[in-house]
């Protein structure tokens, strides 16, 4: 059916005439107008299948037009009228005859039509019928059906034949075969003729000693042929050949149920939903009905004829010869991608469908289905995903089992090979839409909605809550308290980073998110961070102590609005800290691209996408080294396979420094290298940079335009000030680590536009005591010469001594010179970026000698290498503090490292401020570490004796198990979820921590069920019952979804779950809170409502731990960590690093509850820890079986 047509007016008009010349029907009919109950008498004209009305009889230019093609037309009760009239109307118009016309497509009304005569009206239902060719279209969907079907026989009988012919063939070998025995056996038959006449003649004592001869003979062969058998049946080979026979019959089982499970799939669900969206009154659409099940029908048909083929091979069996079956197989799999591509999508559809009361209700009637089995429709979709790595997780067991030298072996191979491929480009595609459907999940989640988010650049970051503090006029802060109710309760803020945007928004009761009227969207590209409050700001000084150092301010900059403040509290340090590492760090790399965007364009022939185009090593797979299609956050492909060395050269490239790529690399990095061999990377690129940076990436640094830069250079600006473009922002500031207290990082201050050149400085001259002269610093003997030049006064901090990277007219300032008119002296800052980063021409800045401009570009890459290097450390000391709390070696030679930077004479405030935060932060001795610990809890087992079960609250104790919790989960590192450690037999030496984290969580569960079990009558237990089930629901309000599932799961086990008088006791409130609670964190679906719940929920909360750890079990298992090739799988290091960054982000934030050793020496005793076969048998004394 066409869906739309295109309209010519001309084309139109002359239909029109037609019409009223030819008209199949022509006629006054009444329209029935849209806007109100009114009917309008058109005179009506049918041609083919256009009906066109006109004004009148005799107009020449029709009213309207309707397209009758795939349309419905049917007769329709008179529509009611009020009484009102004279009985002579009303009877006139019962006599009408009312018909509508309902059209295909969608949004288009019906056409409501009348006529006087009966009759007439059955002609025009006729015609109109006729006209929308539905018998047209029944018929072609007939035929096709059946060309498909004698297409289908063709091919079939085409291979039939074939086979046949194959037949024939071997009959024929296989006759010669034989005739030519027959011809061979009457030769010897006729030899032997002889033979027999003379042993007629022999003695009847030598037949019997041949006789007996022939029998040993033939006992010696049958026993050695014995020998051989049970020698081959013990050996490995048919051992061997067992288990890929019993690999094999389990394929074909499993085969069997997919089979099965797509066949309820699309007859159980696919098809009677078609149906139901054809119905009248259709509860679903017909395309979210393609939403949903996508190409299941075609995969379904696929699989049954795989499965019949491999009927056939099991029916020839014991050979077996599997590997045609996949060669078929192999080329027809595509299909999985777009189901793959699809499914969290097609899942949304469902959730959103399933809205509809009488769509759920039909969904429900299907579900109910034997054929069902009790398993819900999103089960049924989630089967195909995980239908190639079965096939991967088959083949390679086949490949374990196959002999080299065995007929199949290189056909397995290229199967395997060829099904990890579409994995892999499956994995990419689905990990390329992963970020596009966050952010569109968190903009369905604003209520405003938000523009930006739709924008496919925009990486996500993180998010996590934060409190606003309110400000009055010039940015101050208002005297407020940290602890105050309405602070906490009125300015908690959600927030969430991108790489380009920063939103703050509220969340309202319903769970719906509000972006702030007045700075709920911020561009980073117009924000300035500062870590720490100016020092000469009374207030400042002051909510510093009120607030604990836990504040941080943006100012923000609009180019058309006046400039307005931010000040965001975060929970703890450590959150303050992971902050301001990502905000800063996004806008580096704003700053970075901005920069060098404005440069390539004013001063160079390339832009910056095509100075990383023109390294094709970025983007191209090499021997080392392989890419996916996805890009990171800085345009570039993301890496899928590479080298350990092609790894530690991406970490170090100084064009660039991709957020994911850095998180990933220092979550994972000890699966593949040491923490000494990456600090030894970035300390040789510190010291030597020029050896260590690849030669390819000094060649588009030292790569400039041939165009002259004269016309740069009269501003007479010091060229020293090309080193503010490479300066690195500080880790945190603090009010003893430098003066300069704001950190400028804002992209939007006016451009020279003579220079190009953007102001970065961290503050003004007159307030940075940087800006003036050092007092013990004296300038050297100043000669005329080609070789020294003066520079401005507005020059940076001077340095001490000199250093042989520095050129010379870039060492020290003059006291008193004056500002530079000459080109020879001085160069922009903009030219001397350039000169670090361009990448095309070979020219350089006139008025330098090769000397000075040699030193120049050494000047540059040394500072951005050390910008490169402090900014890496700078996210490892803050985000990955672990690495050096365990490892005391590795914390002592990045001290020493970062104590050889200060003592870099040419080191820039900038940069020797970031590497004095570094330094103070790692060398402190935890002592901003305020969290509680586990250690500490059980130390507080002497205090008095611990109350009982019935003194305690239910608000206690779900509070107290909220806090043990989430100590001991917080307390987990994230070294111990690589590896699968917890799955190993040394596992308590592997992962201590996830192991108590798992043994904490069943002795929980064991107390929860003892406490239960031991009230000897049933109101008791009935109240414990409620009372554990009003705890879990506590522990549901404050996110602990842990131990919801730890009493959830105690009151599943077998000796609570079947004390079936004692349940008869508990309220129907508390069983419905109870069956809420269990469908929040049941296991179904992976974990689907959890996932969502944890999705929607703000920290602090405590997840349950065994959903992250089935995931990187999952993740382990499909994928392994290196290729055949040897190189590391970064692809699968970033699925991995995706979790540890998501469990790491409920880690962070605590919750604010106090410690009551009491109730946690209760949680903690031991001793009223029934265990499982004691319970039981306590609940067979309780309640006796029933007699059968």
């Amino acid at each position: 059916m066409q869906k739309s047509v295109r309209y010519n007016e001309g084309h139109a008009l002359y239909l029109a005439f037609l019409a009223r010349k030819e008209g199949t029907k022509r006629g006054f009919l009444s329209k029935k107008a849209a806007e109100a109950s009114r009917w309008h008498e058109k005179w009506f004209a049918l041609y083919q299948n256009v009906l066109f009305y006109f004004e009148g009889e005799q107009s020449g230019r029709p009213a309207g037009m309707y397209l009758l093609e795939g349309c419905s037309c049917e007769r329709t009760p008179a529509p009611p009228r009020a009484g009102t009239g004279p009985g002579g109307a009303r009877d006139a118009l019962d006599k009408q005859y009312y018909f509508t016309v309902l059209f295909g497509h969608e949004g288009q009304k019906p056409l409501e039509l009348r006529c006087e005569e009966e009759q007439d009206g059955r002609e025009w239902t006729e015609a109109i019928h006729r006209a929308s060719y539905a018998d047209i279209l029944i018929e072609r969907e007939v035929l096709m059906q059946k060309y498909i079907h004698l297409v289908q026989i063709v091919e079939t009988e085409k291979i039939a034949a074939n086979q046949l012919r194959h037949q024939l063939e071997d009959q024929d070998t296989e006759i010669e075969r034989l005739k030519s025995e027959i011809i061979a056996l009457n030769k010897t038959k006729e030899r032997m003729r002889p033979y027999h006449s003379n042993q007629e003649d022999e003695d009847p004592d030598i037949k019997k000693i041949k006789k007996v001869q022939s029998f040993m003979r033939g006992w010696l062969c049958r026993r050695k042929w014995k020998t051989i058998v049970q020698d081959y049946i013990c050996s490995p080979h048919a051992e061997s050949m067992r288990k890929r026979n019993q690999i094999v019959f389990a394929m074909v089982e499993a085969e069997s149920e997919y089979v099965h499970q797509l066949h309820v799939l699309v007859n159980g669900f696919l098809r009677p939903l078609r149906m139901a969206a054809s119905s009248k009154r259709p509860p679903i659409s017909h395309d979210d009905v393609s939403s949903i099940f996508l190409n299941s029908e075609t995969i379904m048909f696929l699989h049954e004829i795989f499965h019949q083929g491999l009927k056939a091979r099991i029916a020839n069996w014991p050979t077996l010869i599997l590997a045609d079956l996949f060669d078929i197989l192999l080329p027809m799999l595509n299909i999985y991608q777009e189901f793959v591509r699809n499914h969290q999508y097609s899942l949304q559809v469902l959730a959103n469908c399933k809205q509809n009361r009488d769509f759920d209700k039909l969904l429900k009637q299907y579900e109910a289905n034997p054929a069902c089995e009790g398993r819900m429709l999103e089960t049924f979709l989630t089967y195909p995903m995980f239908q190639i790595p079965r096939y991967i997780i088959t083949l390679h067991e086949l490949l374990a089992h196959t002999p080299h030298e065995h007929v199949e072996r290189k056909s397995l191979e290229f199967a395997k090979s060829k099904l990890e491929e579409l994995s892999r480009v499956m994995h990419d595609e689905v990990s390329d839409t992963e970020n596009i459907r966050k952010n569109l999940a968190i903009e369905r989640m604003i209520v405003e909605g938000c523009d930006i988010l739709l924008d496919t650049s925009q990486t996500f970051i993180r998010q996590g809550s934060l409190i606003q503090v309110p400000s009055v006029e010039r940015g101050k802060l208002s005297k407020v308290r940290l602890g105050s109710l309405s602070l906490k309760k009125e300015g908690e803020r959600q927030c969430f980073l991108f790489t380009k945007h920063f939103l703050i928004c509220t969340r309202s009761s319903g769970g719906k998110l509000h972006l702030l009227k007045t700075g709920g969207v911020l561009s980073l590209m117009e924000c300035t961070l500062i870590e720490e409050p100016d020092a000469s700001d009374d207030d400042a000084k002051g909510s510093g102590q009120v607030f604990g150092h836990l504040d941080f301010k943006i100012v923000v900059e609009p180019p058309e609005a006046a400039p307005f403040t931010v000040v965001l509290l975060a929970p703890s340090r450590q959150e303050k800290a992971a902050w301001m590492s990502d905000i800063s760090q996004c806008v580096d790399n704003i700053r970075c691209n901005g920069l060098m965007t404005i440069v390539f364009e004013e001063n160079s022939k390339v832009t910056v996408p095509h100075m990383i185009k023109s390294d094709a090593r970025l983007h191209k797979d090499d021997t080392d080294i392989c890419f996916s299609k996805t890009l990171n956050s800085c345009k570039v492909p993301q890496i899928r396979y590479a080298s350990v060395e092609r790894l530690l050269e991406r970490l170090t490239d100084l064009r660039f420094l991709s957020i994911d790529f850095l998180n990933t690399f220092l979550h994972t990095y000890r699966i593949f290298t040491t923490a000494a061999v990456v600090l030894g990377t970035l300390a040789d690129i510190y010291k030597r940079p020029f050896t260590s940076i690849p030669a390819r990436s000094l060649e588009l640094f030292f790569a400039t335009s041939q165009g002259s830069r004269g016309e740069h250079l009269v501003d007479g600006k010091s060229p020293r000030l090309c080193r503010k473009f490479s300066s690195p922002p500080p880790l945190a500031a603090s009010r003893t680590s430098s003066p300069v207290r704001a950190r400028k990082l804002s992209l939007t201050s006016p451009l020279n536009s003579r220079i190009g050149a953007l102001d970065l400085t961290p503050s003004s001259a007159s307030s940075s005591p940087t800006a003036t002269h050092s007092p013990t610093a004296s300038p050297p003997p100043h000669t005329a010469g080609a070789d020294s030049c003066p520079a401005p006064t507005d020059a940076v901090e001077l340095s001490p001594c000199r250093s042989p990277c520095t050129p010379r007219h870039m060492r020290y300032r003059q006291p008193g010179g004056q500002p530079a008119d000459s080109a020879y002296c001085s160069v922009s800052p903009a030219s001397a970026f350039a000169i670090a980063t361009a990448a095309a021409g070979h020219g350089s800045p006139p008025g330098f000698n090769n000397t000075e401009r040699t030193c120049d570009k050494e000047f540059i890459i040394r500072r951005t290498a050390t910008n490169r290097v402090l900014n890496v450390l700078r996210h490892w000391v803050s985000k990955h503090a672990q690495d050096f709390e365990l490892n005391n070696e590795l914390k002592m030679n990045v001290l020493n490292l970062l104590e050889e930077v200060l003592r870099d004479p040419d080191l820039l405030p900038q940069e020797r401020k970031a590497t004095a935060n570094i330094l103070r932060a790692l060398s402190q001795d935890d002592q901003d570490d305020v969290h509680l610990k586990l250690e500490d809890i059980i130390q507080t087992a002497d205090c008095p004796k611990a109350e009982c079960f019935e003194t305690l609250s239910a608000m206690e104790l779900a509070e107290q198990i909220t806090l043990l919790d989430h100590v001991i989960f917080r307390s987990i590192p994230y070294e111990e979820f690589l590896g699968q450690g917890w799955m190993k037999l040394d596992k308590n030496e592997r992962t201590p921590y996830i192991v108590r984290t798992s043994q904490h969580f069943n002795d929980m569960s064991n107390l929860v069920a003892s406490q239960i079990m031991n009230y000897a009558d049933i109101s008791s237990r009935a109240n414990a019952i409620e009372k554990w089930v009003a705890v879990a629901d506590i522990c549901r309000c404050l996110h602990n979804y842990n131990g919801v599932l730890e009493i959830s799961s105690a009151l599943n086990r077998s000796a609570i779950y079947r004390l079936k008088k004692t349940w008869a006791k508990v309220s129907k409130q508390t069983k419905a809170l109870m069956d809420k609670l269990q469908k929040t964190v049941s296991s179904e679906g992976r974990f689907k409502n959890l996932r969502e719940t944890l999705k929607n929920c703000n920290p602090p909360a405590v997840p349950y731990l065994g959903m992250y750890l089935t995931d990187l079990a999952f993740i382990e298992e499909g994928t392994p960590d290196f290729t055949e090739e040897g190189l590391v799988n970064f692809s699968k290091m970033r699925m991995i690093s995706h979790i540890i960054r998501e469990i790491r982000q409920f880690q962070q934030t605590s919750y604010r509850i106090d410690h009551q050793p009491k109730v946690t020496q209760y949680l903690l005793d031991k001793a009223l820890v029934i265990d499982e076969e004691t319970l039981y048998e306590l609940s067979l004394k309780i309640e006796p079986r029933l007699p059968a």
